[in-house]
């Protein structure tokens, strides 16, 4: 594994931890944002141990499905994982509506896939 790689795993536990931090403390919009990032950095570890690297956002996402996920290197599902926590992220770091807060049910659902990103990078990077 190179060295970058184990940074991007180092910082996707940090934000975990952070994740479940905030979300015990009831800042669910903030616990939602963190674990977006936990899997954000895992796509970027995948991305990285195959030679590539992006300045976006959606470069990353579209990178993480088309050349990890499509091809069998993690579960299909993790691509819609990454895309649906993205836009919980968008929802809560950016709307002023009062009905697009997260939940508390959005956040463990966040948080428990997150965990998911990290274990399987975890078997198959470490």
């Amino acid at each position: 594994m190179k060295p970058e790689t184990q940074k991007f795993i180092r910082k996707a536990r940090e934000s975990l931890k952070a994740s479940q931090m905030l979300a015990a403390g009831e800042m669910y919009n903030f616990a939602g944002s963190r674990a977006y990032y936990t899997m954000f950095y895992i796509a970027e570890a995948f991305l990285w141990e195959q030679d590539m690297a992006f300045s976006s956002h959606a470069a990353v996402i579209a990178a993480f499905g088309r050349d990890i996920a499509r091809r069998g290197l993690v579960p299909a599902n993790f691509h819609r994982y990454l895309i649906d926590a993205q836009d919980k992220r968008t929802q809560g770091d950016y709307s002023i509506e009062d009905n697009a807060e997260l939940s508390a049910e959005d956040v463990t659902k966040l948080i428990e896939q997150s965990q998911k990103f990290i274990e399987v990078a975890e078997e198959k990077l470490v």
